[in-house]
């Protein structure tokens, strides 16, 4: 049969375009002639009366159809053949260019990112825990490089932020409401007294029950800006990789008369820690955003 060897022959011609283009003609002319020419493979010049074997002139009859449809079968096969090596190229080549501008854009971020090493770099980063409308008229105090607990800027609203300490590894600032200060001063207080957290929930447990340590207006909130590296953007104040968190506390509050668990369901939904304490208070961790 002289099909019997064209798969192999497909797969040579379709490795050269050169190849690709002249068995395509061939492939044209001989399914399509009607008279014994012959293709001279150095030269492509069609050429007659040349000695036919029996099968070659069995080739050249006058054609079928489904000679017709082979013919068009077989094209398409070593087109596509071509075309798709020509597509994994550009492929390739468009991954590459992207990959090249994604490494550019990522060394442009670090090169603009800085460490938290000065007392603006605190004041900046600090303010990031508060509303974006609530930034410029906040409080911010907290230590100082020179390691001071100081006042780092005045403000003019009902928003108190607690800076990032620089001594203590990652980075962890806070914005509350002023109705908490009290509170919030007198932990710091007994912190300094070398109190453990334990010794420190208790004793504020008591002054709030005696009355002689205010809590604030129940719902008077705390936001939590936090994450575990020291580097940020000078231009926008955003920490490389710090996420929110908030606190909404309600003392005294239970499951029962919030209808809020007192564990988390699932990541970003509201919850009540510390239930029927001074502390209790609603817990809101959104779910970690990619940041610069």
């Amino acid at each position: 049969m002289p099909f019997v060897k064209l798969p192999f022959f497909i797969v040579y011609l379709s490795q050269s375009p050169t190849r690709l283009h002249f068995a395509i003609s061939l492939g044209i002319f001989l399914f399509t002639k009607e008279t014994e020419n012959y293709v001279d493979c150095e030269t492509g010049r069609v050429n007659v009366t040349f000695p036919m074997t029996q099968q070659v002139e069995t080739l050249l009859k006058p054609p079928t159809m489904k000679n017709i449809i082979i013919t068009f079968v077989f094209t398409a096969i070593l087109v596509s053949c071509n075309t798709g090596d020509k597509t994994k190229n550009t492929n390739l080549k468009s991954t590459e260019s992207e990959t090249e501008v994604i490494d550019s854009v990522s060394k442009i971020i670090k090169e603009r990112l800085m460490a938290i090493d000065t007392d603006e770099a605190l004041i900046a980063t600090a303010l990031m825990a508060a509303p974006k409308e609530s930034r410029a008229g906040s409080k911010v105090i907290g230590f100082n490089m020179a390691g001071e607990f100081v006042t780092l800027k005045e403000g003019n609203n009902e928003f108190i932020c607690l800076a990032d300490n620089p001594k203590k590894d990652g980075f962890n600032s806070a914005c509350y409401h002023r109705d908490l200060e009290a509170f919030m001063a007198r932990g710091r207080a007994l912190r300094l007294e070398g109190k453990t957290s334990k010794e420190i929930f208790d004793i504020r447990e008591e002054e709030v029950k005696s009355g002689t340590l205010v809590m604030g207006k129940s719902g008077s909130t705390l936001h939590i800006y936090y994450g575990s590296e020291t580097l940020y953007n000078p231009e926008t104040s955003v920490v490389t990789g710090a996420q929110y968190r908030y606190v909404v506390y309600m003392p005294w509050a239970t499951s029962e008369s919030t209808g809020l668990p007192d564990v988390p369901m699932a990541p970003n939904h509201p919850w009540i820690m510390n239930p029927g304490t001074h502390k209790a208070h609603i817990m809101f961790t959104p779910l970690k955003e990619v940041r610069e």
